[in-house]
């Protein structure tokens, strides 16, 4: 099965495999006339799955994450609220997701990627859904580039500063810090956390970091006169064009923007957002989560501190 980060590549990859069916075909010496014409191979990135889940357990909807910042998930919340997500079929559908999972451990070799493949936003947008391990360092400045926040004895992420070792090893805005160098932080206040990774060394600092739920990426190419095809409103999607690429790609409405290609974007205005969207190259990635779990997380974490952790003249750990 092949995977495709977005419409445009695929249709792209089957034009040039029927074309170097056609050359073979018309080949009638051992020696070929035109070289072969394969795409070429793309950097490494995983495909955005709607929900994690679980290699041991397939019957739950949500196995990895039952709750996220006081917010139950259940399938009964999420029916409500955010009905796209619900499997019309349960065991048809988490049979078809770890499929999906267990083929996308091989993309390097699965992934066709053609006209998107060598853009730096679908790098930087790459989600792996689940929880994961990461290791960090400390930059000239002895930091790692991030502001926390504790919510309902958990600690988050508000802020991932531009460039920093966190936001090159894809820790991002509403991700849950579980770990650091072996600690639990669960219960911990901000400045405890804080100061776990100010006295690490400036090497290896062992982070495990659970991923904010429901977030996907799309990948958008920009038209003849550089437009993706959506409107947005504070952030929120609210609008696509027809026949544009937004509709192509499966872009959603009642879904906040996370990232424009691998960069924050939460707590900036829209003219902001629209002026990123028009300085990226003709392929864009991003990333969208449920405005449902995006309000919830913006009430949590409070709308003003998101926007003071912007100013960058405020420290980061």
């Amino acid at each position: 099965m092949s995977l495709y980060p977005s419409l445009e590549d695929m249709k792209v990859d089957q034009l040039e495999k029927v074309q170097l069916r056609m050359i073979q075909g018309h080949q009638t010496s051992s020696a070929p006339l035109y070289p072969s014409i394969e795409p070429s191979a793309p950097p490494p990135y995983t495909p955005s799955l709607p929900y994690p889940i679980s290699p041991e357990v397939n019957s739950s909807l949500y196995p990895e994450l039952s709750n996220y910042m006081g917010l139950e998930l259940s399938s009964a919340v999420i029916a409500a609220n955010m009905p796209e997500y619900m499997p019309q079929n349960n065991q048809s559908n988490n049979t078809q997701i770890a499929t999906i999972a267990h083929e996308s451990r091989g993309y390097a070799h699965s992934m066709i990627a053609p006209l998107s493949g060598q853009t730096l936003g679908l790098q930087r947008a790459e989600v792996t859904h689940g929880i994961r391990e990461i290791t960090l360092c400390k930059d000239a400045s002895g930091k790692v580039g991030l502001r926390l926040v504790a919510i309902n004895s958990g600690i988050f992420v508000c802020l991932v500063s531009k460039g920093s070792p966190a936001a090159l090893c894809s820790i991002r805005f509403g991700d849950q810090i579980l770990q650091v160098n072996g600690v639990n932080v669960a219960g911990h206040s901000k400045d405890q956390v804080h100061e776990l990774f100010r006295k690490s060394d400036v090497n290896g600092i062992k982070v495990i970091v659970r991923d904010r739920p429901f977030e996907r990426t799309v990948t958008l190419h920009k038209d003849s006169i550089g437009h993706i095809g959506f409107q947005f409103k504070n952030g929120e999607i609210i609008g696509l064009v027809k026949d544009s690429s937004s509709c192509r790609n499966g872009l959603l409405t009642d879904h906040h923007l996370l990232e424009v290609d691998g960069q924050n974007v939460v707590g900036l205005k829209d003219k902001e957002i629209s002026a990123i969207i028009e300085a990226a190259p003709k392929v864009v990635t991003v990333t969208i989560i449920p405005s449902f779990i995006f309000k919830h997380m913006i009430k949590k974490m409070n709308l003003n501190l998101i926007k003071l952790s912007m100013d960058h003249s405020v420290p980061c750990i």
